[in-house]
């Protein structure tokens, strides 16, 4: 389909990027890469009038990494974190994530900032953010502020951005110990049915933390603290990956769709966590 007639504008800084959206309001929409957006102008489930191309912007492509934590911009794309080797070396939970995003001419336009600004439920970034205690800064007529991955998401496609800020950067801390990203999909391409990021130390053979968090699952990414309490002071055997697929499995709240139905998504979640689980436990 053809999106509805809309006005493009590409400013060259945020002064004007804010500018444009003060004078639209609600009317006007920011697009990064484009893959989540263009899509639904097509299907006419977003009406756009006022589009507001953000690739002039300079200072949203850029890299840092520092000696505690990684500032990501809005616009890096999928592909630079993938080929981005000091990335690689402290945080190789992104590029195994990254790897697993739809297909390669997505992942050179798409970018971190539209996958976790959009609040789409069925993105993966969004919950792996949440896995890795992610900070979103955002910036607006009042200023800048910051809001945590883990207090962003609203429902789906709702968050805690207002309409007239700007996702600008995504800060990590350094992550510590073992990865992993598990997901399971009906092609190359799709939406996860289920995917699984997890984060975990290993101290002496007992897990010392963890971090999980699920996606496509409910209308939000769920970051499950009662399946990270699970493994804590465990030496992640059996029983007490059981109890964390249970205690996730009571905080996801799937619909049925052309994925399957809400008891197939529940036992796909509870397989692609328990991967998760036991392959960053291998690796911390």
């Amino acid at each position: 389909m053809i999106p509805a007639a809309f006005e493009y504008h590409r400013p060259q800084d945020m002064a004007e990027v804010l500018a444009v959206l003060e004078e639209h309001g609600d009317e006007a929409r920011v697009m990064a890469g484009g893959h989540s957006l263009i899509p639904m102008m097509k299907l006419r489930m977003a009406d756009v009038p006022h589009l507001i191309d953000l690739q002039d912007v300079g200072g949203l492509s850029n890299i840092d990494i520092g000696d505690d934590s990684i500032r990501i911009g809005a616009m890096v794309t999928q592909a630079a974190i993938i080929d981005h080797e000091g990335l690689g070396a402290v945080a190789p939970i992104l590029r195994e994530a990254a790897l697993q995003i739809a297909d390669p001419q997505v992942r050179y336009m798409g970018t971190v900032g539209g996958n976790v600004a959009n609040g789409d439920p069925g993105n993966d970034m969004p919950g792996l953010m949440q896995c890795l205690d992610a900070t979103f800064t955002v910036v607006g007529p009042e200023g800048e502020r910051d809001i945590p991955a883990r207090e962003f998401y609203e429902a789906a496609y709702m968050t805690a951005r207002e309409d007239d800020e700007v996702l600008t950067s995504v800060t990590i801390p350094l992550p510590r110990g073992g990865y992993a990203y598990e997901k399971q999909k009906r092609k190359i391409g799709d939406y996860a049915t289920a995917a699984a990021a997890v984060q975990i130390e290993n101290d002496g053979g007992t897990c010392a933390s963890v971090a999980i968090a699920m996606t496509n699952l409910s209308d939000t990414p769920v970051y499950s603290e009662a399946a990270g309490a699970a493994l804590v002071g465990t030496s992640v055997d059996d029983v007490a990956i059981k109890a964390a697929v249970a205690a996730m499995l009571g905080d996801i709240d799937p619909t049925e769709d052309n994925r399957g139905p809400v008891a197939f998504k529940k036992h796909v979640a509870g397989v692609i966590l328990r991967r998760a689980i036991e392959r960053a436990w291998s690796r911390a």
